[in-house]
């Protein structure tokens, strides 16, 4: 299947600049100048990406991004963020908004895809290993969904951006055991392009905010100095 990636970016000669790696790359390319037009496109069939420059006239890239967020439909859209914005406040900004990247301009085209490519990769299951449980969380690869279960209660749904259920599930099939920032970096988002590891932990705080609803972000514990585990029995109550 032919992935397709919509460009929301007002300059036309950068999107135009995207478009012609994108196509090269094998992806089939939309392109809007606004967000409307943006919604407009994305009203039938989402697409399998989306790239967002943070300036845009009438609404911002990161409000767009928060507000995807928050939307059932389009929670789990992939997002990369475009901007010339590169101080360290404004990258965790951008990820805070629901980004699940970041490239600054001006960029490379073929860091670009690199980072198109391992976005998409990260759709698909970190491996085959079946079904997870820790604790209440449960986990289905073959239906991509997550559920707390806690006894005499319903099973309660937990929705996650892509990057937050890899996360989940990397953390899940290796439970009890700690895990560094590097090292979620290399087998959540690959080594194959370079991301900081504050990244990391913007997405660990993310996932853990959608886990406050059912009582299961004190599953997700920080190691000082070290990084973060998931456990099975949580030092905090």
């Amino acid at each position: 299947m032919t992935h397709r990636i919509l460009i929301v970016e007002d300059e036309p000669s950068i999107a135009e600049l995207i478009a012609i790696n994108l196509t090269h790359a094998g992806y089939e390319v939309e392109k809007a100048l606004q967000t409307e037009v943006a919604l407009n496109l994305m009203r039938d069939q989402l697409p399998s990406l989306l790239i967002l420059d943070w300036m845009l006239p009438g609404k911002s890239g990161v409000q767009f991004a928060k507000e995807l967020r928050s939307n059932d439909r389009t929670r789990a859209l992939p997002i990369l963020m475009l901007t010339a914005k590169s101080e360290e406040l404004d990258k965790v900004l951008g990820l805070d908004s629901g980004a699940d990247d970041y490239v600054t301009k001006p960029f490379s085209p073929k860091e670009l895809v690199a980072r198109v490519n391992a976005l998409l990769r990260r759709q698909t299951p970190i491996d085959d290993a079946g079904p997870l449980s820790v604790g209440p969380l449960k986990l289905d690869p073959s239906s991509h969904r997550v559920t707390a279960v806690w006894p005499n209660m319903d099973p309660q749904s937990v929705a996650l951006g892509p990057t937050e259920y890899r996360l989940l599930q990397y953390l899940m099939a290796n439970p009890e055991r700690v895990h560094s920032r590097a090292n979620l970096l290399d087998k959540v988002w690959g080594s194959e392009v370079y991301i900081e590891e504050r990244t990391v932990d913007v997405h660990i705080k993310r996932l853990r905010a959608a886990l406050v609803p059912t009582d299961c972000d004190r599953y997700i514990e920080t190691v000082r100095g070290s990084g973060y585990r998931i456990t099975k029995m949580p030092t905090q109550t």
